[in-house]
């Protein structure tokens, strides 16, 4: 279902506000019912243009913040952790790729039942390519299941893996690869994206001799793209900013590395503006893989060993001597359900979780086998290149399937809504458990008192803009980390 014109969309939201050419003012807020948003973040999604998609995004953002939801970031929360004044839990910070909407709903929902409020919503910045979600439409999205569900409260999104393509910095691309992240960057802050992980491990490089050389790039990009975020933040906002000492699935880190990494870095940051606020948190490497660990059968190995010592060590020097809020685990989601409450128990501040959640989809019981059956039938014929030699055709399938996200997208809004709500209720049931393992239950006090929910404008041309904008080719095929 979705609205044919401008005209016939503020004609639908009447009942509940008055949409003017500049604003949004909500008269009758009991009268934005659920059939009224659905109708709107369909609208925000697949609109005939740039005009429908982007004015049904302003309205769902306005009748949001009319009903006290906004977005935020996390900044001021962590940077408390960092002094001892709040902590006890584990941040979940979750990338949302198949069926969006009922998939940000499912987290609203369990979040809601366990009075929640420290939690992340977030997306990488390859899976903005493979699931056809820019920062706009993805923000649309998840304020809009917010606002379904009657959630009130910051949200806070995140821009996961702003990631330096190492090939194509050791290019001749290197300046069009620098522009390309600073364009995401300002993308995503537009959006409302108030928490931002700069990922330039990427370019560490072990084979130097010392820390510092090994850590020298990370450093001056991480300086040099924090303080490029500074420069766009709007007023009253401090942006989250995440660093990374080691890539994940890589060698693992170390507090050697870690003061390497925040030694050059503070040094860096001063040279660039000496009131310009850091980083918030460090991701490190623990163990783990994005996407874990596939066995030829395109199951998932349980059994992989995380370096809990180094994680609580790493978080505890992390806090002590530089004031962050802790260490960040990434590639987490596929872990075994006892593997999480060990997270906040060894102070690790954020926790990514993806690939299940994903997987989840793909393999309920509800999900139609045809529509699978022609996913997996596209993978084979048009991501053949993320075939490895050795890959058996499960592993294969397994590892690809995440790039029909994106053609299918509309086909998997589309299921039947009996399937939808099955598919959602598992998906609640799950962000349920993993919120109560990283015991973010009953934190709704502890993020009022310290996240600051900015009044940002909203502005409907921005929206129009934005909607305007397209998926390349190089998008949809690009590879790069998320989980």
């Amino acid at each position: 279902m979705t609205f044919q014109t401008v005209k016939e969309m503020s004609d639908a939201v009447k009942p509940a506000a008055a949409v003017l050419s500049d604003r949004v003012g909500v008269t009758n807020p009991s009268a934005i019912t659920g059939e009224l948003v659905d109708r709107l973040v369909w609208t925000a999604v697949f609109g005939a243009d740039p005009e429908l998609r982007g004015t049904a995004r302003w309205i769902v953002r306005s009748l949001a913040a009319a009903k006290g939801v906004r977005q935020a970031s996390i900044h001021d929360l962590y940077m408390a952790i960092g002094r001892g004044q709040a902590g006890g839990f584990t941040v979940p910070a979750m990338n949302v790729r198949a069926m969006a909407y009922d998939t940000a709903r499912a987290i609203i929902r369990a979040a809601m039942a366990l009075k929640a409020g420290a939690f992340i919503f977030e997306i990488a910045r390859s899976e903005i390519g493979y699931t056809e979600q820019r920062p706009h439409e993805y923000a649309a999205v998840v304020i809009a299941a917010a606002l379904r569900e009657g959630f009130t409260g910051p949200i806070c999104i995140q821009g996961d893996h702003v990631q330096m393509n190492a090939k194509k910095y050791n290019s001749p691309e290197r300046d069009k690869e620098l522009d390309a992240v600073r364009a995401l960057i300002k993308e995503e802050i537009a959006a409302g994206f108030y928490n931002i992980d700069i990922d330039t491990s990427t370019l560490v490089d072990l084979t130097k001799p010392t820390l510092p050389e090994q850590q020298e790039v990370n450093v001056s990009l991480a300086a040099d793209f924090t303080a490029f975020i500074r420069q766009y933040e709007p007023q009253g906002v401090t942006v989250s900013v995440g660093g990374e000492i080691g890539e994940v699935g890589g060698k693992n880190s170390d507090v050697h590395e870690l003061r390497a990494f925040m030694g050059g870095y503070n040094a860096a940051l001063k040279q660039r503006g000496g009131a310009l606020v850091g980083i918030s948190k460090i991701s490190v490497q623990t163990g783990t893989a994005h996407g874990g660990f596939v066995n030829a059968d395109g199951t998932v190995r349980t059994d992989v060993q995380i370096d809990l010592k180094t994680l609580e060590e790493l978080s505890r020097v992390a806090k002590s001597e530089y004031g962050l809020a802790g260490a960040v685990q990434h590639g987490a989601s596929t872990l075994p359900p006892e593997a999480f409450d060990a997270f906040p128990r060894v102070g690790a501040c954020e926790i990514h979780l993806a690939t299940d959640f994903q997987n989840m989809v793909y393999e309920h019981p509800q999900f139609p086998a045809d529509l699978k059956a022609e996913m997996y039938a596209w993978i084979r014929e048009h991501a053949i290149e993320e075939r490895k030699p050795k890959d058996t055709d499960e592993q294969f399938i397994y590892k690809a399937r995440k790039k029909a996200i994106g053609p299918f997208k509309r086909r998997m809004w589309s299921i039947d809504e009996a399937a939808r709500r099955a598919i959602g209720r598992s998906l609640e049931e799950r962000f349920a458990f993993l919120m109560k393992q990283l015991k973010i239950a009953n934190t709704t006090e502890v993020v009022s008192r310290f996240v600051r929910v900015p009044q940002v404008p909203i502005d409907r041309e921005a929206e129009i803009v934005a909607a305007g904008g397209k998926i390349s080719a190089a998008e949809k095929k690009a590879e790069g980390l998320a989980d």
